[in-house]
Protein backbone atom coordinates (compact mmCIF):
# COMPACT_ATOMS: atom_id res chain seq x y z
CA UNK A 1 0.00 0.00 0.00
CA UNK A 2 1.29 3.70 -0.58
CA UNK A 3 1.62 6.45 1.64
CA UNK A 4 -0.88 8.18 -0.77
CA UNK A 5 -3.54 5.28 -0.18
CA UNK A 6 -2.59 5.29 3.16
CA UNK A 7 -3.58 9.04 3.42
CA UNK A 8 -6.16 9.01 1.28
CA UNK A 9 -8.18 5.91 3.69
CA UNK A 10 -7.55 8.54 6.12
CA UNK A 11 -8.81 11.47 4.74
CA UNK A 12 -12.30 9.31 4.15
CA UNK A 13 -12.03 8.46 7.31
CA UNK A 14 -11.71 11.69 8.74
CA UNK A 15 -14.47 12.52 6.10
CA UNK A 16 -16.75 10.09 7.95
CA UNK A 17 -16.06 11.07 11.67
CA UNK A 18 -16.20 14.44 10.94
CA UNK A 19 -19.97 13.66 9.45
CA UNK A 20 -20.84 11.54 12.87
CA UNK A 21 -19.37 14.16 15.12
CA UNK A 22 -21.99 16.87 13.07
CA UNK A 23 -24.89 13.99 13.32
CA UNK A 24 -24.38 13.79 16.83
CA UNK A 25 -23.69 17.47 17.73
CA UNK A 26 -27.51 18.07 15.78
CA UNK A 27 -29.11 15.23 18.30
CA UNK A 28 -27.68 16.88 21.27
CA UNK A 29 -29.00 20.17 20.46
CA UNK A 30 -32.30 18.84 19.41
CA UNK A 31 -32.54 17.03 22.58
CA UNK A 32 -35.56 18.94 23.71
CA UNK A 33 -37.51 20.01 20.20
CA UNK A 34 -40.60 18.96 20.27
CA UNK A 35 -41.84 20.50 17.36
CA UNK A 36 -40.03 20.23 13.48
CA UNK A 37 -40.93 20.95 10.53
CA UNK A 38 -41.99 17.68 9.60
CA UNK A 39 -44.32 17.98 12.62
CA UNK A 40 -43.40 16.32 16.02
CA UNK A 41 -40.62 15.96 18.00
CA UNK A 42 -36.72 15.74 16.81
CA UNK A 43 -35.92 12.29 16.08
CA UNK A 44 -32.77 10.94 16.97
CA UNK A 45 -30.44 10.73 13.77
CA UNK A 46 -27.36 7.88 13.35
CA UNK A 47 -25.07 7.70 10.53
CA UNK A 48 -24.30 4.60 8.69
CA UNK A 49 -21.21 3.41 7.68
CA UNK A 50 -19.91 1.13 4.99
CA UNK A 51 -16.60 -0.10 4.31
CA UNK A 52 -16.11 0.93 0.46
CA UNK A 53 -14.50 -1.71 -1.39
CA UNK A 54 -14.03 -2.87 -4.93
CA UNK A 55 -15.99 -4.96 -6.65
CA UNK A 56 -13.13 -8.34 -5.97
CA UNK A 57 -14.38 -11.47 -4.56
CA UNK A 58 -13.78 -11.44 -0.64
CA UNK A 59 -11.39 -14.31 -1.41
CA UNK A 60 -9.07 -12.82 -3.72
CA UNK A 61 -8.50 -10.11 -1.24
CA UNK A 62 -6.90 -11.81 0.89
CA UNK A 63 -5.15 -14.59 -0.90
CA UNK A 64 -0.78 -15.88 -0.48
CA UNK A 65 0.61 -14.89 2.73
CA UNK A 66 -0.47 -13.29 6.18
CA UNK A 67 -0.53 -9.93 4.56
CA UNK A 68 -3.18 -8.80 2.16
CA UNK A 69 -2.91 -9.49 -1.59
CA UNK A 70 -5.33 -6.84 -2.23
CA UNK A 71 -5.06 -4.35 -0.12
CA UNK A 72 -5.44 -2.38 -2.83
CA UNK A 73 -9.21 -2.85 -3.11
CA UNK A 74 -9.94 -1.31 0.02
CA UNK A 75 -11.02 2.30 -0.69
CA UNK A 76 -11.82 3.56 2.87
CA UNK A 77 -15.62 3.96 4.56
CA UNK A 78 -18.40 6.00 2.56
CA UNK A 79 -21.47 6.64 4.32
CA UNK A 80 -24.53 4.83 3.08
CA UNK A 81 -27.14 6.95 4.35
CA UNK A 82 -28.38 9.10 7.84
CA UNK A 83 -31.50 6.96 9.67
CA UNK A 84 -34.12 8.40 12.30
CA UNK A 85 -34.64 6.37 14.98
CA UNK A 86 -38.45 6.98 15.56
CA UNK A 87 -38.56 4.63 18.77
CA UNK A 88 -38.44 5.43 22.11
CA UNK A 89 -39.67 8.48 22.22
CA UNK A 90 -40.38 10.41 25.44
CA UNK A 91 -44.18 10.95 26.36
CA UNK A 92 -44.36 13.33 29.48
CA UNK A 93 -47.64 14.81 30.95
CA UNK A 94 -47.39 18.64 30.59
CA UNK A 95 -51.21 19.83 30.18
CA UNK A 96 -49.43 23.73 29.99
CA UNK A 97 -47.17 22.90 27.00
CA UNK A 98 -48.06 24.50 23.66
CA UNK A 99 -47.48 20.84 22.05
CA UNK A 100 -49.27 18.74 24.41
CA UNK A 101 -52.16 16.95 22.94
CA UNK A 102 -55.55 16.30 23.84
CA UNK A 103 -54.65 13.82 26.52
CA UNK A 104 -52.29 16.57 28.11
CA UNK A 105 -48.79 14.73 26.53
CA UNK A 106 -45.82 16.05 24.91
CA UNK A 107 -43.78 14.08 23.03
CA UNK A 108 -40.48 14.56 23.83
CA UNK A 109 -37.10 13.53 21.47
CA UNK A 110 -35.67 9.79 22.08
CA UNK A 111 -32.06 12.03 22.27
CA UNK A 112 -30.43 10.12 25.52
CA UNK A 113 -27.62 12.99 26.29
CA UNK A 114 -25.35 9.94 28.08
CA UNK A 115 -25.39 8.02 25.20
CA UNK A 116 -24.89 10.73 22.39
CA UNK A 117 -21.59 12.00 24.88
CA UNK A 118 -20.12 8.62 24.34
CA UNK A 119 -20.70 8.55 20.68
CA UNK A 120 -19.25 12.24 20.51
CA UNK A 121 -15.93 10.33 22.28
CA UNK A 122 -15.92 7.86 20.00
CA UNK A 123 -16.26 9.66 17.25
CA UNK A 124 -13.64 12.23 17.83
CA UNK A 125 -11.19 9.46 19.14
CA UNK A 126 -11.29 7.89 15.51
CA UNK A 127 -11.13 11.06 14.18
CA UNK A 128 -7.98 12.08 15.56
CA UNK A 129 -6.50 8.31 15.40
CA UNK A 130 -6.94 9.59 11.62
CA UNK A 131 -4.90 12.40 12.14
CA UNK A 132 -2.11 10.30 13.84
CA UNK A 133 -2.20 8.47 10.50
CA UNK A 134 -1.82 11.07 8.84
CA UNK A 135 1.25 12.89 10.69
CA UNK A 136 3.13 9.54 10.84
CA UNK A 137 2.58 9.08 7.13
CA UNK A 138 4.05 12.38 6.64
CA UNK A 139 6.49 12.21 9.36
CA UNK A 140 7.98 8.93 7.10
CA UNK A 141 7.56 10.62 3.76
CA UNK A 142 9.89 13.34 5.08
CA UNK A 143 12.08 10.93 6.68
CA UNK A 144 12.37 9.28 3.07
CA UNK A 145 13.19 12.46 1.39
CA UNK A 146 16.49 13.00 3.66
CA UNK A 147 17.22 10.04 3.17
CA UNK A 148 18.13 11.11 -0.36
CA UNK A 149 20.08 14.44 0.56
Amino acid sequence: MSIFNTMRLSGYGMTAGRLRMDVISNNIANSQTTRTEEGGAYKRKQVVLQANESNLPPVSRFQGSSEMAGSDSLHGVKVVRIVEDDENMVRTYEPNHPDADEEGFVEYPNVDITTEMVDLMAASKAYQANITVVQTVKSMAQAALQIGR
